[in-house]
């Protein structure tokens, strides 16, 4: 995949997932809000959001999320910026991996305490997971060369 294609697909990610944040956000304020992605017990935004477990360290989880994928973008546009810069696709891989695994636990308090799922929580997840993924191919991808063109076949001049 090329550098841009993945590039892209860190930004869009994160967009969807800051969307999805947002969301939740709002699913607080509203209760409204709750039922349209309430399935059934289980898959239910309503049973997460009134569980009483839906903070870290004090701080909201949706906020978890706007902040992180606000930070993404931020990290992502510096790395863009100054390619050269290993540093900063690095810093890039770590605030991902931090944010995966925050969800991770997220995900864990949803089923393993709360016993239901929140989808608009699992899609920031989900998300949360591509950006991080994509941020690793960039890693690995440094310093091989764009593949923009196919190879010419063996015995033609390049």
């Amino acid at each position: 995949m090329r550098t841009r294609s993945l590039r892209s697909a860190v930004y869009l990610a994160a967009g969807i997932g800051l969307v999805a944040s947002l969301f939740a956000a709002a699913e607080t304020v509203s209760a409204s809000l709750r039922g349209a992605c309430t399935v059934n017990g289980f898959i239910s935004c309503t049973a997460v959001a009134e569980s009483g477990r839906t903070t870290t360290l004090g701080v909201p989880d949706f906020a978890w999320g706007i902040a992180g994928f606000v930070l993404i973008f931020v990290v992502a546009a510096l790395a863009e910026a100054r390619p050269a810069d290993v540093r900063r696709t690095v810093g890039l891989v770590a605030l991902t991996g931090a944010g995966t695994a925050l969800s991770l636990y997220f995900l864990y308090v949803e089923l393993g305490e709360i016993h239901a799922l929140c989808l608009v929580c699992a899609s920031a997840y989900l998300c949360g997971w591509v950006t991080w993924g994509g941020a690793l191919a960039l890693l690995a991808r440094r310093g091989r060369p764009e593949a923009e063109a196919p190879a010419a076949p063996a015995g033609e001049p390049s």
